[in-house]
């Protein structure tokens, strides 16, 4: 079953996009990138391809 998040189309904040752009450039892998900003696997890969950011792992 898949789990459930609680911030289901919330807009993302700056602070939340600073921290996308530092883990991914440290190289994490997208699940551990989407469990330290309590966001889905989904929505981190569509912010980051939006932003131009390659994350490891990514499908």
């Amino acid at each position: 079953m898949a789990e459930k998040f609680e911030r289901h189309r919330q807009p993302w904040t700056a602070a939340e996009i600073q921290k996308l752009h530092t883990l991914a450039k440290k190289g994490m892998a997208l699940k551990a990138i989407a469990k330290a900003l309590t966001r889905s696997e989904e929505s981190v890969k569509e912010r980051a391809r939006s932003d131009g950011l390659t994350i490891a792992n990514l499908r």
